[in-house]
């Protein structure tokens, strides 16, 4: 694309995004269906995570819409470049918190953790390591551990 074509587009965007702020449903629908294969071409990159194409997709597509009300036209910057981010965001936080039981972030990373410290003290050991061999391995207390493997499944 030359510079005329990305500014037209730009300016495209731009104007949309206007007119849909100010209640005008054609528009929102136009700056959707616009920026459709960018949202299609993110969802592909999640497949093959246990979710179906089409609720990848949803879920993308409702990123763009928070891409359309919280873009910032004050900045010189495309609306395909903030677009990204929040439609990655909204499926990556979709597949994260999407549980029957949340999680915390924290215990998932002690339960990472202590998944590749377990593999390391099984090569070392030449067999299953004890929860009380991982626990002196790790420097996290045995209940922790038990906690976060039993969170992990």
């Amino acid at each position: 694309m030359n510079n005329e074509a990305v500014l037209r587009d730009y300016e495209s965007n731009v104007s949309l995004i206007k007119k849909s702020r100010q209640g005008d449903k054609s528009a929102l629908d136009q700056l959707i269906e616009v920026n459709m294969p960018l949202v299609s071409a993110i969802s592909k990159k999640f497949l093959n995570r246990g979710y179906e194409y089409e609720d990848i997709f949803q879920i993308g597509c409702v990123g763009l819409v928070k891409a359309i009300n919280n873009f910032n036209m004050g900045y010189d910057v495309k609306f395909s470049t903030y677009a990204v981010p929040m439609i990655m965001g909204e499926i990556k936080r979709f597949i994260r918190d999407d549980g029957i039981i949340k999680v915390s972030r924290s215990i998932k990373t002690t339960a990472r953790k202590i998944h590749y410290d377990k593999e390391a003290l099984a090569k070392k050991l030449n067999r299953e390591p004890t929860i009380e061999e991982l626990s002196d391995f790790t420097g996290i207390n045995s209940e922790d551990i038990i906690f976060a493997m039993e969170s992990a499944n």
